[in-house]
């Protein structure tokens, strides 16, 4: 006759043998949740492109430019962060090779996140004289190139069933 002790043991260990599966999520799941995690993102970041435009070209002091910079940025770092955190939570996908796609989006996303940080630091540090505008340009063509490096070469994660997911479902539409 079997002990509790041991009857608990071997529940504990089928437990977690079958809980492998369910800590990956199907496809169609984790593409839905990485695509309600970057939607927002994506909306701020395109905000954040039009404001820094609009900073270059304003009649604003370069000290209130310099201050609207510092926001714009920072809210972008953020929300990189947020989507990065919510992508990260997503999982790791029941595909082949679904560590490394999962891990390239979180990657991805925190480059992006330290690229933002950094153009606000640059910011923070400029002075608001007569050469405030060539270092903002400097900046943000910086962080362009750096935004660009982080990008996700997905070329070298090939799964059928995400690029299926993704086309699928409405949260990625």
């Amino acid at each position: 006759m079997r002990t509790p002790r041991a009857v608990l043991a071997a529940v504990l260990l089928m437990l977690a043998l079958a809980g492998c599966g369910h800590d990956r999520p199907a496809p169609q799941i984790w593409a839905a949740d990485v695509c309600d995690a970057l939607s927002p993102w994506r909306d701020q970041i395109d905000s954040l492109a039009s404001g820094t435009e609009q900073q270059m070209t304003a009649k604003t002091t370069p000290a209130q430019a310099k201050e609207n910079l510092v926001r714009l940025l920072g809210g972008a770092e953020q929300a990189s962060e947020d989507a990065r955190a919510l992508v990260e939570r997503a999982g790791v996908p029941d595909v082949d090779q679904g560590a490394a796609v999962a891990g390239g989006f979180v990657g991805s996303l925190a480059g992006v996140r330290d690229a933002y940080g950094k153009a606000k630091r640059e910011i923070e540090g400029l002075e608001t004289g007569p050469a405030f505008y060539d270092g903002v340009a400097a900046t943000v063509e910086t962080l362009n190139k750096e935004y660009d490096a982080s990008a996700l070469d997905t070329s070298k994660l090939n799964s059928p069933e995400l690029a299926r997911a993704f086309d699928e479902v409405p949260e990625c539409r």
